[in-house]
């Protein structure tokens, strides 16, 4: 890729970008407006941003290789997801908001005490370091690869740039990045599509020359039990994962937590079937594809079709679904580092504005360890493997205790504590040390039900020893007090006020940005060899789009005390 007109699409949508993260640099005054957005964020800007935080290069690259290879299947993985959102809609998302925390290390410390926060504290920040610091690499390589640019430099600027607009503004920066980054990449697999099934001959050309086991639902490995394993593995990731809870805590309420959640499920009961596609035609145009090329199936079906502006504006959207993960973690670590560590150990008394610094110097801080492990990754060669064993071997052990807490008031920290560790202690077993010292290496599907479903039998095993006994952790009743006494607390209007305006700029934001991505579309509509009238009315419904925040930001009204403010405080 050397044209002059992709090179110029993907410098002015990061240019545009990072633009829109520098707006926010004064709108937090605290650290609920900063890392929650004063827990007000309309719930349909929460879903889409919890939607963009599941997507990376990795969607792309992984599942774009499994259907290339294996075809439905990989859509078949992917609805995991939807009932994961599901089940976290019905009964996870609204018990995060009611708890009234900003963080789930807040809540983990106020239910089961400061040894399991801090235990999971360390576990969670160095898991997100090292994952998101390892999929900045192949986002940086795909870069390299596409422009021509040395690796290294690519790698330290791309880091920078996704450092740069969380640091400086909060979630509110990283949200509606996110919607920006969800417009961007929609509009480009909405024009490959079409552009690739007509490559491919048409529909029914794609599906007579694929294999005949290509529409299964199931295929080799990924069996049922897999697929199983998988859901009950989403609905602890979904509802428990950090950075996720961070968007059902943002919200007003619980019945809008419960719609944020509801709106992902949606999102992912339709968009594998549009995202999966273009990689399943490219099997019926070119099956020649194996080993580790077979990740490369996504990209190529887009330099095959794709002419110069689209090709840049894809990659656009591939760069950017990375970096929304990325900078969603950064966000959360930062976040659960000033609020639980910095203002919860350190300096309890900490003025709003010392903790608003220490949160942009906490997240340039994270941000650089991400680049370095980034930088790393050549050098050690087997680092995303190694992370993903990290991922499976604390992802249940950490996701169920907290999960369960949220129902039970018999559970206790020091119960929640060991079996933690017990269940840390069998993962390693079986991932590391058992096929090293036995050669005995459990399945796929085996891992995953093993990796979430000990901790949930321990769990189950001590609710009903606690229940015969009667027993009711201390900590809990000590959480029942603590959460009454926030529900006592009412915001000042001062806050009320600022709250209100800083949502509503964000909402402004989010108008002017689809109406500045309608207006490239609509550029690049003219200056495409293919895909002209396609890509024209993308422009139109995405400019349509922009009505929705705008109408959102219009609803947002202010008292007569409230109005009055902004005289009084200046």
């Amino acid at each position: 890729m050397n044209s002059v007109i992709d090179t110029t699409v993907i410098f002015v949508f990061s240019a545009f970008v990072l633009a829109i993260g520098l707006l926010f640099a004064r709108t937090g005054r605290n650290l609920k407006s900063f890392f929650a957005g004063g827990e007000a964020v309309p719930w349909f800007i929460g879903g889409l941003s919890l939607f963009m935080s599941f997507f990376s290069a990795g969607t792309f690259v992984a599942w774009g290789s499994i259907a290339y290879k294996h075809g439905w299947v990989a859509i078949t993985i992917q609805w995991t997801m939807c009932i994961g959102a599901l089940v976290t809609g019905l009964f996870l998302a609204p018990r995060w908001k009611a708890t009234g925390n900003l963080t789930a290390a807040e809540f983990i410390r106020e239910r089961l005490g400061e040894r399991v926060q801090k235990t999971y504290i360390g576990i969670f920040t160095l898991v997100s370091l090292f994952i998101k610091g390892s999929v900045l690499y192949p986002v940086a390589k795909l870069v390299s690869v596409s422009l021509g640019f040395p690796l290294v430099e690519c790698t330290i600027v791309l880091g920078i740039f996704m450092i740069a607009y969380t640091a400086v503004g909060g979630l509110w920066a990283v949200m509606v990045t996110d919607i920006l980054q969800f417009v961007i990449l929609t509009a480009a697999v909405f024009i490959l599509l079409p552009l690739s099934l007509e490559k491919a001959g048409g529909f029914d050309a794609f599906t007579q020359k694929v294999p005949d086991d290509f529409f299964n639902f199931l295929h080799g490995e990924y069996t049922f039990g897999f697929v199983m394993a998988f859901v009950f593995y989403h609905i602890a990731y979904i509802g428990g994962n950090w950075t996720f809870v961070q968007r059902y805590t943002s919200v007003d309420s619980p019945k809008s937590a419960r719609k944020v959640a509801f709106l992902f499920a949606a999102l992912y009961l339709v968009s594998p079937m549009i995202w999966m596609l273009p990689p399943m035609i490219y099997q019926s145009i070119n099956p020649t594809l194996s080993g580790l090329d077979t990740e490369n199936a996504y990209l190529m079906i887009c330099k095959l079709v794709l002419p110069p502006g689209l090709l840049g504006l894809m990659l656009t959207g591939m760069y950017f679904s990375t970096s929304a993960s990325a900078n969603t973690t950064l966000n959360v670590v930062s976040a659960v580092f000033t609020n639980d560590i910095y203002k919860g150990f350190i300096n309890p008394q900490a003025s709003d504005e010392k903790l608003i610094r220490v949160a942009r110097l906490s997240s340039w801080g994270f941000g650089i360890g991400m680049i370095i492990i980034a930088l790393l990754v050549p050098a050690a060669g087997g680092i995303v493997e190694v992370v993903l064993s990290i991922s499976a071997i604390s992802g249940g052990p950490l996701l169920a205790p907290p999960l369960w807490a949220l129902f039970s008031k018999r559970i206790n920290g020091k119960t929640t504590f060991w079996i933690t560790i017990i269940g840390l202690l069998v993962n390693l077993y079986f991932k590391v040390l058992s096929p090293t010292l036995f050669s005995y290496k459990l399945s796929r599907g085996a891992e995953t039900i093993i990796g979430i479903g000990l901790p949930l039998l321990l769990l189950l095993t001590y609710e009903l020893y606690a229940r015969s006994k009667g027993w009711i952790a201390e900590e809990y009743e000590g959480y029942l007090r603590t959460r009454s006494a926030k529900k006592a607390e009412a915001q000042a209007e001062e806050e009320s006020y600022e709250i209100k305006k800083q949502n509503q700029f964000g909402l402004q934001v989010i108008a002017g940005s689809l109406v500045f991505v309608a207006l490239m579309l609509g550029i690049l509509s003219f200056l495409t060899t293919s895909g002209a009238n396609i890509t024209a009315g993308i422009a139109a419904v995405v400019l349509l789009g922009a009505l929705i925040p705008w109408q959102a930001s219009r609803k947002i009204t202010f008292s007569a005390t409230e109005v009055e403010l902004p005289a009084k405080v200046h």
